[in-house]
């Protein structure tokens, strides 16, 4: 019997403060001619995630207007200071009873596109039930991670503290790392330095 594909939903990250861009919203930085997180969210949406789910924080009218016209379903963190992990919770908080797994995306990672979010999913997908998968590339981790979506409520059961950082530090037995060819896994985008060493070479060299 051929396996079913698993229904995944993801959830993108974009609550935060861009503390480090030197007051500049990272989100907002126009790359290939859209907002970074316009740009990550139309490659997962492309990937053909059932659902996707945007957490807002931060400026949270302009990285709304960012993503208009998008079909993706927006939350807003009202307690996004405290740190990413309220993000996740309240991400997962929203996704769909229906989904299989679910791929915590994060919004600053504009080299990804939908082909390789469609890879990662697949590698899932042929895991053991349960597993957890986690890009790696090189032999070193990267994002975002997919998880069995039966685990979201033992994330949501515990402290307000509590994320998937958590989850994968307490249970090594169910982390699955998958290596992608692709080295953007890794690369987040957190100051203006890595935007110049990262991105602008990839847009230079028509590859993103």
């Amino acid at each position: 019997m051929t396996k079913r594909a698993p229904v995944v939903s993801a959830v993108l990250l974009a609550a935060g403060a861009s503390r480090r861009m030197r007051g500049v919203n990272k989100l907002l930085v126009p790359i290939g001619g859209a907002p970074m997180v316009r740009r990550a969210a139309a490659a997962i949406l492309a990937s053909g995630v059932a659902e996707l789910i945007a957490v807002l924080g931060h400026d949270r009218d302009a990285v709304a207007a960012a993503l208009d016209g998008l079909s993706l379903r927006s939350v807003y963190n009202a307690h996004h200071g405290d740190g990413r992990v309220t993000s996740v919770r309240a991400g997962l908080a929203a996704v769909s009873p229906d989904s299989d797994a679910v791929m915590m995306c994060l919004a600053d990672q504009p080299l990804l596109e939908a082909g390789d979010y469609r890879r990662l999913i697949a590698a899932f997908a042929v895991l053991p039930p349960g597993m957890i998968a986690i890009p790696t590339h090189e032999g070193d981790r990267g994002n975002p991670v997919v998880l069995p979506a039966a685990l979201k409520d033992q994330v949501l059961g515990r402290g307000v503290k509590f994320g998937c950082r958590d989850l994968i530090r307490d249970n090594p037995g169910l982390v699955a790392y998958v290596e992608m060819e692709n080295p953007a896994f890794l690369i987040d985008i957190d100051t203006p330095e890595a935007l110049e060493a990262h991105v602008a070479p990839a847009l230079r060299a028509g590859t993103r």
